[in-house]
């Protein structure tokens, strides 16, 4: 039986709020990816939209985004890749747009749809949060989608991980910055720490928009990155996952216990804070 990998392309570049320029680099990309022999193209939050009030706008380029859409679907099915694409989605009045993911099969059409499910302040100015998990299996290995911020939040690590996730794709955009900041200094960091509790690799794509505050990067289940982007550059890299290999994993004959709801080994939360009560 043939050993079951998936070579994932990341990609970074610098967005504008002109969808149909972004989808010229986007084909280009798609392209490059699969000449290279990737199974999945993956991009940043807003790749094809733009990120931010400009691109959920009522007087947005909502036509002409859909245009650059379809040209992109046309050049997935020409080149037969799987693409995890970033764009602002739009609803009708008086609903807010979404800030999504397409999951673009190698047929060229949208399969699913990933919606930011946690949005910082100004986000939830711009856009209307999601409310569902998405994930999917690409060769046989189960993959799920996340968005930026969502980073913060350990529990959407921990279901993904309850479905038998392998492999997050997690699409930022901690670009257009006004220079250094702490995200430099969390960003990769928090997502290392996700990637070695969980065990699993982590497509990480950010936008390359001068200022970016940290490069795309690809992150190992043992939680160490092993290949980055260059900041502030667009790039692309391409990495495979092999299911096969074995990482260093300290906590993974008590995970399955810990998201029981155990405080520590063979005792759950609800039986502590019974001893307790009868301790007073």
């Amino acid at each position: 039986m043939p050993r079951r990998t998936l070579r994932i392309a990341t990609c970074q570049f610098s967005e504008t709020f002109e969808p149909r320029r972004n989808a010229a680099m986007i084909r280009r990309y798609i392209a490059a990816a699969a000449d290279r022999g990737a199974d999945m193209v993956h991009f940043h939050e807003g790749a094809l939209s733009g990120y931010g009030e400009k691109a959920a706008s009522a007087d947005y380029d909502w036509p002409g985004l859909r245009v650059a859409a379809e040209s992109v679907l046309a050049e997935v099915k020409r080149r037969r890749v799987w693409v995890v694409l970033g764009s602002s989605h739009p609803l009708t009045s008086p609903h807010k747009p979404h800030n999504s993911l397409y999951l673009i099969s190698p047929q060229g059409r949208i399969v699913d749809r990933y919606d930011k499910r946690f949005l910082t302040h100004a986000d939830l100015a711009c856009y209307s949060p999601g409310s569902r998990c998405v994930t999917f299996r690409l060769n046989g290995i189960a993959c799920g989608l996340l968005i930026c911020y969502d980073l913060r939040f350990p529990e959407l690590y921990g279901e993904l991980y309850r479905r038998g996730v392998q492999v997050v794709f997690q699409s930022f955009h901690n670009g257009r910055m006004d220079g250094p900041g702490i995200h430099e200094h969390i960003m990769r960091q928090t997502l290392q720490a996700h990637a070695g509790i969980h065990g699993m690799w982590i497509s990480a794509a950010n936008s390359s928009a001068y200022y970016s505050r940290w490069p795309g990067v690809f992150i190992t289940p043992d939680g160490r990155i092993a290949v980055s982007l260059r900041r502030n550059h667009a790039g692309i890299m391409v990495n495979t996952v092999d299911p096969s290999e074995t990482f260093y994993d300290a906590g993974s004959c008590f995970r399955d216990l810990a998201l029981s709801g155990a405080t520590h080994n063979g005792r759950r939360v609800s039986d502590r804070r019974s001893e307790d009560r009868r301790s007073l």
